[in-house]
């Protein structure tokens, strides 16, 4: 039985979850800011990458944000006129995607390893793994078009959302992040949601997201009072035994995952439903990966627990 008042206050810290948020929306101000006024994309959207830094710069990368590859040339005509398009797309787009360059005369290894025909030729990697995106300088409507599928499959595959980049916070000046018309609802659901009144968090948290429906804080203040909602009452002992007698019961799974992220052992959690998504198909595999991502939203996108299921997710996927 699992007590009324029980705590994720050691799983995730809902104040660093607001300063994330109040940081990102800051950087969001910054790259929007950037795009009206056509600034160049800063280091960090745009990168050179090689075989020595790839692993860093790209799969590390790719498990917090999708990262498009641009495979050029000095001498290759149609690469000038591509690599400028996604240069400035990747400011517009804000940080929804990291533009890696890579020269094939200094990379062979990496030429040969995607298996690139000619250039200019594009991939994507998500979550560690790549994906061919096309090859030729194309048109700009349809490079929108790739590039809004792929955002859209980052995040509804692997719950991978680019976070704007901008500016460091050293860099800005002003004040700091004013309040906001949803803290005092916000302090009031945390209250209710140590306090054990998991109803009335949920619904606290629900109205500040019906008229803040990007509230990073509320997000995450609802996944856990739901969450924790699902495993009040639960026999543990006999749900475990149920899971271990029926592995391929996937709502047995899930609610042990559920028990598991309740009870601190995130990994666990996280291994059970990766294990259920590569053991099973159909509607079975798509209820355990749609939970799967709901229990990312209970840590948060930045976790570095999240980041590795991330990866482990891709693998049984692809």
């Amino acid at each position: 039985m699992q007590p009324r008042n029980m705590s994720m206050s050691g799983v995730v810290d809902l104040a660093a979850v607001k300063a994330a948020g109040e940081a990102r929306q800051k950087a969001e101000q910054a790259r929007a800011q950037a795009a009206r006024t056509g600034a160049p994309a800063p280091s960090s959207l745009v990168i050179d990458v090689d075989e020595a830094d790839f692993q860093r710069e790209v799969l590390q990368r790719s498990t917090e944000v999708p990262v498009v590859i641009d495979f050029w040339a000095e001498w290759c005509g149609p690469c000038k006129q591509l690599g400028p398009i996604l240069e400035r797309l990747a400011t517009e787009y804000a940080g929804r995607f990291v533009l890696a360059k890579i020269d094939v005369d200094a990379n062979q290894m990496l030429f040969q390893q995607f298996g690139v025909q000619g250039i200019p030729a594009v991939f994507a990697v998500v979550a560690g793994q790549p994906i061919p995106l096309f090859q030729g300088a194309v048109p700009e409507a349809q490079l929108r078009q790739v590039l809004d599928q792929l955002i859209q499959a980052a995040e509804q595959q692997f719950g991978i959302v680019g976070t704007p980049v901008g500016p460091s916070a050293a860099d800005q000046e002003g004040p700091a992040a004013a309040p906001t018309p949803y803290d005092g609802a916000l302090s009031a659901a945390h209250e209710a949601l140590d306090a054990g009144d998991l109803a009335g968090a949920v619904r606290a948290y629900r109205n500040v997201l019906a008229d803040d429906p990007a509230n990073a804080e509320a997000k995450v203040g609802l996944a856990q009072a739901e969450l924790m909602q699902r495993v009040t009452g639960v026999d543990a002992q006999a749900a475990r035994k149920a899971a271990a007698d029926a592995p391929a019961d996937v709502a047995a799974q899930i609610l042990v995952a559920d028990l598991d992220l309740v009870g601190g052992h995130v990994e666990d959690a996280f291994g059970r439903l990766v294990d259920t998504v590569r053991r099973t198909a159909g509607d079975d595999r798509e209820a355990a990966r749609v939970h799967l991502l709901e229990l990312f939203e209970v840590l948060g996108a930045e976790d570095p627990r999240v980041v590795t299921a991330r990866s482990a997710l891709a693998r049984v996927l692809f």
